[in-house]
């Protein structure tokens, strides 16, 4: 397991807008993360589901994911995504692994505190899927930018099961400075495809990689019997005010919240 990035690392990160940096959890942490995270699909974790933002990969009687919203959407381990994972000792924790304040600490400033803006499980169920757009994470409600996400592989990812798929070097221009959601228009997509060779982030269970949240990314559906499940962290200064009112949690520094904490508030 890795205990520090390397100088190396770091220039590959600012060049190429992201960066591979390895293992930092034992097989054992793996699986505890992939068995919690499997018994919060299927409605057994001792969780608050209404504190949880989650979304099935495919509404009942659609061909289309279903909407994001509060609490448990029934037993199945077809879900899109789920949020607020911070709020669990177990994700919390990995969360602040030492190595992840170095992250933050590299991009943000040695002294300060942190804030997670979402810590989101995402899945692509065997031979389910939904196919994500090009385009760069960016929040205009924020009064500064998010700039960086901890991407972990909870599974094997390949370009067969919808692994990310990055333009390196695309984080240094935003696309649409003014628009809200970061997605390119169809157009801008054809364009940047015609003129760009993305890299596929295939990774290895367990492994993480740093994306700028600039970087222009993308994935397809998952054609394998193999889900391509994975655990996205964005940290971001937590001095960021929210025009929308939203509150974030912090993870480092002072007021950060502890897995002690929770687990006295039955989390």
């Amino acid at each position: 397991m890795i205990q520090h990035i390397t100088e190396e690392q770091w220039k590959h990160f600012y060049d190429e807008g992201y960066v591979r940096i390895g293992k930092v959890m034992t097989d054992d942490e793996l699986d505890a993360l992939q068995r919690k995270i499997d018994d919060i699909m299927l409605g057994t974790a001792p969780v608050d589901y209404d504190r949880m933002l989650m979304q099935l990969d495919r509404e009942p009687g659609k061909n289309s994911p279903g909407p994001q919203s509060k609490g448990h959407k029934g037993a199945t381990l077809l879900y899109r995504k789920i949020q607020d994972l911070e709020f669990d000792p177990l994700f919390l924790s990995y969360m602040q692994n030492p190595i992840f304040r170095e992250v933050c600490a590299k991009i943000y400033g040695e002294d300060r505190p942190i804030a997670c803006f979402r810590a989101m499980f995402m899945n692509k169920p065997a031979r389910e899927g939904t196919r994500l757009v090009w385009h760069q994470d960016r929040w205009t409600d924020l009064d500064r930018d998010a700039l960086i996400t901890i991407y972990t592989a909870l599974d094997p990812a390949t370009v067969e099961n919808g692994c990310v798929k990055v333009i390196p070097g695309s984080h240094r221009t935003l696309v649409n400075p003014t628009h809200g959601s970061g997605f390119l228009t169809p157009e801008q997509a054809e364009e940047i495809a015609a003129r760009s060779a993305p890299v596929y982030l295939e990774l290895e269970a367990g492994e993480v990689v740093l994306l700028h949240n600039w970087l222009l990314h993308s994935s397809d559906v998952n054609h394998t019997d193999i889900p391509r499940r994975a655990f996205s962290v964005c940290c971001m200064d937590a001095a960021t005010k929210s025009s929308h009112g939203n509150t974030f949690s912090r993870i480092f520094g002072e007021g950060a919240l502890s897995r002690d904490q929770l687990q006295q508030c039955g989390g």
